[in-house]
């Protein structure tokens, strides 16, 4: 299927939910892999505990990691599939009609929404960072964007992308920054 010339983005979408699914995919097995590790050894220390900060092990024994009961990475590990899955289709050429835009637009909200939850937890409940976990934020975040311009499909919001991309990219760093600026003081008097 040919790309319409009215469709925003016809190159862009399907390699972000391609590459942006794979990332993220990647980043939720590596999370269920540490995850079943701390569960078979209590004193297994996730290869992603870096720092007093930068802690999976901080966040996968919190509450807040199993917020429907089981953990959280299963969620992106179906999740991200489907998302990789729909861009490799698109670069193959398949067209969807509205309802499957819609339900994939449900789903990557949904997705968009469940994230900003975790990073408030992360940021100011469980104070500590999870490097794979910043990782599924850093794709899901332009994943929900980007398909929502798609199924926008309006020229005029679509001229400037990139600037509430970019702003929303500069105010999670600018959360991270000041709610750990006392950690990073430390390491840059040294």
């Amino acid at each position: 299927m040919q790309p319409s010339r009215s469709e925003p983005f016809p190159r862009l979408l399907p390699w972000l939910l391609l590459v942006g699914g794979a990332i993220g995919l990647t980043a939720a097995v590596a999370l269920t892999v540490e995850k079943i590790a701390m569960l078979r050894d209590p004193a297994y220390i996730p290869s992603c505990s870096i720092n007093p900060i930068l802690s999976c092990g901080s966040v996968m024994t919190k509450p807040q990691a199993e917020a429907f009961g089981f953990p959280n990475p299963l969620i992106g590990i179906a999740g991200f599939a489907v998302i990789a899955t729909v861009g490799a289709a698109l670069l193959a050429g398949a067209g969807f009609r509205r309802w499957f835009w819609l339900g994939l637009q449900a789903g990557v909200t949904f997705g968009v929404v469940f994230v900003h939850w975790l990073m408030f937890q992360s940021l100011y409940r469980i104070q500590a960072l999870c490097p794979y976990c910043m990782a599924v934020w850093a794709v899901t975040i332009p994943i929900f964007w980007y398909v929502t311009l798609h199924n926008l499909n309006r020229p005029a919001v679509t001229r400037f992308h990139s600037v509430p991309l970019t702003i929303w990219a500069v105010v999670v760093l600018a959360l991270i920054g000041e709610q750990f600026w006392p950690y990073w003081q430390t390491l840059l008097s040294r």
